[in-house]
């Protein structure tokens, strides 16, 4: 977990209960963090979430009210802040193909006029910091936009501006750190002199758990960064010196546009095109804090905010020890396919393409379980891991997520989690695996593993089924076109699932 927050005062209700605060993007990065921190400071929370089937596996979903539906509704919006005291507002609509600047202000318009009608004493907003006498990136527009919406709602907002967050998992710190370790020698463009001021994730969830508790009167936006600020290419070189990497070297060239520079970020880091187009825009502006007025209504934490190397060390202690809470691919990713798995009757009439493989397996339901479980990410698929490859490069040709999201955790998944070009969207532990792909593709596609006990033998059998539902003539001719790779992909990943190694398969 990050740093406690247990200095700060506690905000209650009216009822002398401890305040109930409302946190909207709970599947985000920051959100999903900020309900940990809320809660270990004695805070009633309650969460705003499309699918909270998504959220079930989370150790802290017993401690929370769940409100179900989207900000973009209104009804849901009106259930969701009822008799709330503080709304945290972590929404936007980054990875949004289109328009993304329209829906972001809508949901900003909603949301206020909804807090104020429930008299809701406290908006907080995380935006970004806006470099004055610049021209913003339409990303960084749009986050000032916002946080003007929500700050003319007449609710009490405080909106906080930060730059680059460095915590294991953010876009920002995933995209620093695939640049820097992947590319010891590197062209890149001129916004690496760009200067930044980079913030650790455990201040960043100080700030919006202090920011409850800042006198109501006061509203406004406030700038929030670490305790040093660098251009981006000295933070590559500081990260490689906390990382234990040679120093890198690094060319600046004017001529790549930030077009290309996204599609460079795009291939080389986990982040997909379509993030990484914006944050790279974004780049091009200077994200220094302007005052830090907020430390006189935010005091510092004991032993002050975090240095650039620590923020980097601990990142990767998390990364390294498996224990990375949230990353910024647990947010849901508009324009990838959302449907559960189709039954068979709303489906009658039409084409349900599938891939069955069965083997037999002397190991227990619970071995090959763990097998199952810890499939991708730098575990691999089976022999034919480089044709997953192949076709994660494809994808992300394609403006797909591609492979290089991975996965959380190395050995254990949760309904909800980026699993490489996968999301997992059930799970019944030792039982059942649904992965629903979220790649570009035309149509939609699901991967199941069942396992039960084999009562012949004692050991278990496993049934790997790949799901392909087809849309249009194209989606037809993709299946059959990739149908010669079945045959050599599939059995090997159900073999590898399912055998231990120096195994036989009994089919």
């Amino acid at each position: 977990m990050e740093a406690s927050n247990q200095d700060l005062p506690l905000l209650r209700s009216a009822d002398g209960k401890p305040a109930l605060c409302l946190v909207t993007g709970a599947t985000g990065y920051i959100g999903g963090r900020l309900i940990v921190e809320l809660l270990k400071h004695g805070y009633r929370v309650r969460i705003l979430a499309r699918n909270p089937e998504r959220l079930k596996y989370h150790p802290w979903i017993d401690q929370v009210e769940v409100a179900e539906g989207d900000a973009q509704d209104r009804a849901a919006l009106e259930r969701a802040l009822a008799g709330v005291d503080v709304a945290y507002y972590l929404l936007h609509a980054l990875m949004s193909k289109d328009n993304f600047e329209s829906q972001e202000r809508t949901m900003a318009e909603s949301f206020g006029e909804v807090a104020k009608e429930c008299n809701v004493r406290r908006i907080v907003y995380l935006g970004g910091i806006i470099a004055p006498n610049e021209v913003m990136s339409p990303h960084l527009q749009a986050r000032a936009d916002t946080g003007e919406i929500l700050r003319a709602s007449g609710v009490s907002t405080i909106e906080l501006r930060a730059g680059v967050v460095i915590g294991s998992g953010s876009a920002s710190f995933e995209m620093l750190r695939y640049l820097t370790e992947r590319l010891p020698i590197m062209t890149v463009p001129k916004w690496v002199n760009v200067r930044i001021q980079p913030i650790a994730v455990r201040d960043v969830l100080r700030y919006l758990v202090g920011a409850a508790t800042i006198n109501p009167t006061i509203s406004g936006a406030f700038d929030i960064g670490g305790p040093q600020v660098f251009t981006y290419k000295e933070m590559m070189q500081q990260y490689a010196e906390a990382a234990g990497l040679r120093r890198r070297i690094i060319i600046p060239v004017p001529v790549l546009t930030p077009r290309l520079s996204s599609g460079w970020v795009g291939l080389v880091t986990p982040v997909p095109y379509t993030l990484a187009k914006r944050l790279v825009a974004s780049l091009k502006n200077e994200v220094v804090a302007a005052d830090d007025s907020i430390r006189g209504l935010v005091p510092d934490p004991p032993g002050g905010l975090t240095p650039f190397k620590r923020a980097v060390q601990l990142a990767l202690t998390k990364i390294k020890d498996a224990r990375v809470e949230t990353r910024w691919s647990d947010a849901s990713i508009p324009g990838t396919p959302s449907e559960p798995l189709p039954t068979d009757p709303s489906w009658a009439g039409g084409t349900l393409y599938k891939d069955v493989r069965t083997v037999h397996s002397p190991d227990s339901v619970e071995d090959v379980w763990k097998r199952v479980e810890a499939i991708g990410g730098d575990n691999g698929y089976s022999i034919a891991t480089w044709a997953w490859q192949l076709r994660g490069f494809i994808d992300r040709m394609f403006g797909g997520v591609g492979l290089r999201r991975g996965r959380r955790d190395p050995n254990t998944l949760q309904v909800g989690d980026a699993l490489d070009f996968w999301r997992v969207e059930e799970i019944i532990k030792p039982k059942l695996l649904r992965l629903r792909a979220e790649m570009k593709m035309p149509g939609l596609a699901w991967l199941e593993f069942g396992i039960e006990e084999d009562p012949e033998t004692g050991g278990s059998i496993l049934t790997q089924v790949a799901i392909y539902a087809p849309k249009g003539l194209l989606g037809h001719a993709y299946w059959w076109a990739v149908w010669p790779m079945h045959g050599f992909v599939f059995p090997s990943m159900a073999r590898t699932a399912a055998l231990a190694k120096k195994s036989s398969s009994k089919r």
